[in-house]
């Protein structure tokens, strides 16, 4: 979670008849990454790529998966500057197909000469396991957050809105996996933004996962963003995951840098 993505929504609506759409050529190191889901993985987590996993936490236990993340979009002085620190997702399994899930983050944000600052709107939402992967090669999960326009002045949509995700994802063999997401996002006018992502993983060995992933929107229904990223994730111990990542655009600027680490606190 995401991260930039859900705050990128409103962003484009500010700066996107601003933004000179250009194609930037893409060279993927493939030394780090992570497709963060079940690959070689105790901690299965929605950080740090856009792809959100088609899996829940086990009943009575709580997830916490927190991080750093700079980013920019546009160019000279139509540049928009974000920083979020920290972002923090708590999730809590109510049952072993069911999760609540809490998101809020602190955000700089600059505009060009305008600068905010201070406490993003809160999403309150919860995951529902359609599809279970117990003998199976193929999970799918429905994920919806309801946004709470609580932020601070400057960072707030001022409405109430949604976002919403189909999540599935399928177990290739031992160490190859791949999840992708469908979803729908409403902030209470226009259009809304049809969402999409496409994760591969690769796990390395049993402490460390690789992944590359094509995400993007249509934002309002009108314009496409394409985007791409990789990361990768260590596993600590098994209750605790540190993970980093980077992202580019491919038809338009923007650029982030994240790092951060995910707790599950199991019921004993």
């Amino acid at each position: 979670m995401t991260d930039l993505q859900r705050n990128r929504f409103t962003l484009v609506r500010i700066n996107r008849n601003k933004i000179r759409m250009r194609e930037i050529a893409i060279i993927v190191i493939l030394t780090i990454g992570n497709f963060s889901k079940k690959i070689n993985a105790q901690i299965v987590t929605d950080r740090p790529d856009q792809t959100e996993s088609s899996s829940t936490i086990p009943k009575g236990s709580l997830q916490l998966e927190s991080g750093l993340l700079i980013g920019y979009e546009g160019e000279n002085q139509e540049r928009t500057r974000q920083l979020l620190l920290p972002t923090n997702l708590f999730r809590y399994g109510i049952a072993n197909w069911m999760e609540l899930r809490i998101l809020n983050q602190f955000e700089l944000l600059k505009l060009g000469e305008n600068r905010f600052e201070g406490i993003s709107d809160l999403e309150l939402g919860t995951k529902i396991q359609i599809v279970k992967g117990e003998d199976k090669c193929t999970e799918v999960a429905f994920l919806t957050h309801l946004i709470i326009p609580t932020g601070t002045d400057g960072l707030t949509s001022e409405k109430f809105g949604s976002s919403n995700k189909l999540s599935i994802s399928h177990t290739i063999n031992e160490k190859v996996g791949l999840g992708y997401n469908l979803g729908y996002n409403y902030f209470g006018e226009e259009k809304g933004d049809f969402t999409y992502s496409i994760a591969l993983g690769i796990g390395i060995n049993s402490e460390v996962g690789i992944y590359v992933e094509p995400y993007g929107e249509i934002a309002n229904m009108e314009e496409l963003l394409a985007n791409f990223d990789t990361g990768f994730t260590y596993l600590a111990n098994e209750n605790l995951q540190f993970d980093f990542s980077f992202g580019t655009g491919i038809n338009w600027t923007m650029n982030y840098m994240s790092i951060g680490c995910s707790w599950l606190i199991e019921k004993k």
